[in-house]
């Protein structure tokens, strides 16, 4: 459990104070907006209306009591600048900021965020890579080069051991974990066996999996 400021409470911001809390995070909502803290506030321990920009209302937080500070305004980059700032000066142990373009980004960053997402490219991107390859079912980016994927077992490999298979050498991936059904298998060894429905948590380098995903597979005889 994490103790989470979130500032902004647009559709991002809404989304993820509910994910939160389903996950029993301790998440104190704020935004400028009366009627839409009014809206949500019996579902938070904590609501506030405020204005962020000013730096006596963040101080009167306790900025510092917070493990994660989210600045999720979207449509007014120039308050989010300068509250990411502000979260920063009063000792924010960690700011996510919320981004539309690359240069936000690098202004962001520039300011003090440790974090900067971009929703909207995060789920295109996501969306491309899943219409190019039916094998893929979600994706993460670790760096520029490397990322954990969830993929469909191929169906070349059902009935197959994992030492027969040799993902690692023959494909450059690293399998963490097969779910199969609601089971979730961590501990595979070589003699581990392969089934039709599995599905695979593989990391690797990026284009090396999409290129794998993306191969067609060649039918059995």
């Amino acid at each position: 459990m994490i103790s989470v400021l979130l500032i902004g409470m647009g559709k991002f911001g809404r989304t993820l104070g509910e994910k939160l809390l389903g996950m029993g995070d301790e998440v104190m909502i704020v935004d400028k907006n009366e009627d839409i803290i009014n809206s949500l506030s019996s579902k938070y321990a904590n609501a506030l209306i405020a204005n962020c920009m000013t730096e006596a209302n963040l101080a009167s937080l306790d900025i510092p009591s917070f493990d994660v500070c989210v600045v999720a305004i979207g449509d007014d980059f120039q308050s989010s600048l300068e509250i990411t700032s502000l979260l920063k000066d009063l000792g924010a142990k960690r700011v996510i900021s919320k981004a539309t373009t690359e240069i936000q980004r690098k202004f962001l960053m520039r300011v003090g965020a440790d974090e900067v997402i971009y929703p909207d490219v995060d789920i295109a991107e996501k969306l491309a890579v899943r219409m190019n390859s039916a094998k893929v079912i979600n994706y993460i980016d670790i760096d520029s080069d490397y990322s954990i994927f969830e993929i469909a077992l191929p169906e070349k490999w059902a009935g197959i051991t994992l030492l027969d298979v040799n993902p690692r050498g023959k494909y450059g991936m690293n399998i963490l974990t097969i779910k199969r059904g609601r089971e979730v298998i961590s501990k595979l060894d070589g003699n581990f066996v392969f089934e039709p429905e599995d599905q695979l948590v593989v990391f690797g380098n990026t284009e090396q999996i999409l290129a794998f995903t993306n191969k067609p597979e060649k039918k059995k005889k």
